[in-house]
């Protein structure tokens, strides 16, 4: 079979198990890869120290598989329709592609269909690695090398309809026909950088993870910094707010996929409820979902967090609780935080039994400021 026919057949079997888009990048050093260096050095990874491991070989994928020749890359979308504010449950406090199952195990599955495929047509050998989000690659830069779309300044890949869909990977060691690269079409559109409410986005489309608030309710493991708890606003877990104001995702049609639809967990837990889940009744809750990954205690510290931003003193109770009982300091000191938010007679009795109580000198530390501000 000629180098063009393999490709088109690939291409033909991606979209039949279900990928919009696809595409096929070249085995080459990324052209990014100084600017990776850069921000490494900057230190804008934060706590991720995964990124910092052997960059050089992140940048070229013939040192991920040695001998690979092309780089399959596919896109699922993940673009519902808009769940109201008032919904039941913490779906309305949750980035859009983390409400039903968790993508990984969406994606993985026909993904590696796809690589037994082409084992199969090529009539050899074919080595291969497929990855979902996991491997060392610079993803969006391998999306935008296989004609996919551009990195825009949110620094997401994106096309003429939007950046939500999912991408993953497959290296071989087979000669496939690469795509070409699309027009950059963002223009002199600053909308993302502009809404970013922690300004995480920079000049030369580089994002200051630590600032991101996807990083802070996801990724940052410890206490979200004071100073940056106000700005998360009701955003539980991810955030869609540069990805909501870009133009091109304002065009994309709603796509209806039963699988990233808001689970029965995610429409039953409330907020507060977050506070009290026993690991059990955690894992049981969030089983298959991409919400594991912020961990029980780093999604109770996030509701907290919420709940105070929200403002409403009905959370005081189930606060007071969690300032009180919660096994985690982590958890408790947000909790404080929040009551100190909303302030009132019963947040400062909570407040002021947890001063003669706790023991943790980080939870004493953030009683002292909530009192001294409820």
């Amino acid at each position: 079979m000629t180098r063009a026919a393999l490709t088109r057949r690939v291409k033909e079997e991606a979209h039949r198990l279900g990928f919009e888009r696809v595409g096929i990048a070249p085995i080459r050093r990324s052209p990014r890869a100084a600017f990776l260096a850069d921000w490494l050095a900057a230190g804008m990874q934060g706590e991720m120290s995964y990124l910092a491991r052997n960059p050089a070989r992140r940048a070229d994928p013939a040192e991920v598989l040695p001998g690979a020749r092309a780089a399959i890359v596919v896109g699922l979308s993940y673009a519902p329709a808009p769940v109201p504010d008032d919904a039941p449950g913490i779906a309305p406090h949750l980035s859009v592609y983390a409400r039903g199952r968790d993508y990984h195990e969406v994606l993985g599955p026909p993904l590696r269909e796809l690589l037994g495929f082409l084992r199969r047509e090529a009539g050899a050998a074919v080595d291969g690695r497929a990855y979902v989000d996991t491997g060392p690659l610079l993803e969006r830069d391998l999306g935008a090398q296989a004609g996919m779309g551009w990195v825009g300044r949110n620094t997401m890949l994106l096309d003429q309809q939007g950046s939500r869909f999912f991408l993953a990977e497959i290296l071989v060691d087979v000669e496939l026909l690469p795509d070409s690269e699309v027009e950059d079409r963002c223009g002199t559109c600053t909308a993302c950088v502009d809404a970013c409410p922690t300004g995480a986005l920079l000049d030369g489309r580089r994002m200051d993870a630590r600032r991101c608030i996807s990083y802070l309710n996801i990724e940052l493991r410890g206490a979200i910094p004071a100073d940056q708890r106000p700005d998360l606003g009701t955003h539980l877990f991810g955030c869609d707010i540069c990805q909501e104001v870009c133009p091109w995702n304002g065009r994309a049609p709603a796509v209806a996929r039963p699988e990233f639809a808001a689970s029965a967990s995610v429409r039953a837990v409330t907020l507060a409820a977050l506070l009290q889940l026993t690991p059990a009744a955690f894992s049981a809750a969030f089983r298959g979902s991409p919400l594991k990954r912020a961990k029980r205690a780093g999604l109770a510290r996030n509701a907290a967090v919420v709940l105070g931003n929200l403002g409403d003193r009905d959370a005081s109770p189930a606060l007071a609780a969690a300032l009180r009982n919660h096994e985690d300091p982590l958890v408790r000191g947000h909790a404080a935080w929040a009551l100190g938010e909303l302030g009132g007679a019963a947040a400062r009795r909570a407040l002021a039994q947890a001063r003669r109580e706790d023991p943790e000198r980080e939870v004493q530390g953030e009683v002292e400021r909530a009192l001294a501000r409820s």
